[in-house]
């Protein structure tokens, strides 16, 4: 067994055990206790909502404290769009249990439309949220430049892998936005990118002041989407993502993206938390 394989081993069995620790306690007051110290630890980690979108607000809001984070990128199936009269009183419910909702989306702009992609800043408006996750085209990306300007809401472009003919990596992505507003960047899906088989570190570095979200997941095979797993268990160099981003001084969110198990993604979802935690303490930080 190599080193590093063998300190990887040590790391995902201590993180186990601090996974059981940090659950086991079921009196925490969520506000105060468990609000993350980001000045001990300059990584935040939360969610992207798709993770657990076969539940409803409840069930996600009970998972989030269960993990311990506030940090949420919210997709449309927990904050819908329609009624726009009701978005706000809908977001609401969630800073008041706690949330923080750093990001909306995956949004999608297939319409080079004002009318369509201007009802999608809307909404983001009467979410009082500053960023949406994005997949416009390559057609549509000059029009919501446009609103970015017009609503100062960034826009984070999603790459999708291989499949996506639009934004395959977030080097597609750079490529498209390096001469256009600076509110317009990159949500890197890290498993998506590792398929693409491009460099995720040194894409991350690349991105650099665009880079305004991650999609953490990671892959046991580097090519093959359906081989997700729990992160620490494949082959994405979490240490190395984490290092890139604190020398960044990346100020957005590391999003949990767990595709897997859609009917049971927690216990997954835990050990994923629990390595990332894990990596964190490690390098000296308090996750």
């Amino acid at each position: 067994m190599s080193l590093s394989m063998s300190r990887r081993n040590l790391l995902r069995a201590g993180t186990m055990l601090s996974a059981s620790a940090f659950l086991s306690n079921p009196g925490f007051a969520f506000a105060e206790e468990n609000k993350p110290d980001t000045s001990s630890s300059p990584i935040r980690l939360g969610i992207a909502s798709y993770t657990f979108r076969n539940f409803d607000q409840a069930h996600l809001i009970d998972f989030m404290k269960q993990l311990k984070t506030p940090y949420l990128n919210l997709k449309d199936t927990h904050l819908p769009m329609t009624p726009l009269d009701q978005v706000a009183a809908k977001a609401a419910e969630y800073r008041a249990a706690g949330m923080t909702l750093t990001a909306l989306g995956t949004i999608y702009f297939p319409k080079d439309d004002d009318d369509d992609i201007r009802a999608k800043f809307e909404y983001c408006k009467a979410a009082g949220v500053s960023l949406i996750v994005g997949a416009p085209t390559h057609e549509t990306l000059p029009r919501v430049e446009k609103f970015v300007k017009e609503y100062n809401i960034r826009v984070g472009i999603h790459n999708h892998g291989p499949e996506d003919k639009q934004w395959p990596s977030p080097l597609t992505v750079l490529d498209a936005v390096k001469n256009m507003d600076p509110r317009l960047g990159c949500c890197i899906d890290v498993g998506h990118t590792m398929r693409t088989g491009t460099d995720v570190v040194e894409a991350i570095r690349k991105v650099g002041s665009r880079l305004f979200d991650i999609h953490m997941k990671d892959l046991a095979k580097s090519n093959v989407k359906e081989s997700q797993v729990a992160v620490g268990d494949g082959l994405m160099p979490v240490p190395q993502i984490f290092k890139a981003l604190i020398e960044m001084r990346y100020p957005g969110q590391v999003d949990l993206e767990y595709e897997i198990f859609p009917s049971d993604p927690m216990p997954g979802v835990i050990k994923s938390f629990a390595y990332m935690r894990g990596v964190l303490a490690g390098m000296g930080y308090k996750g």
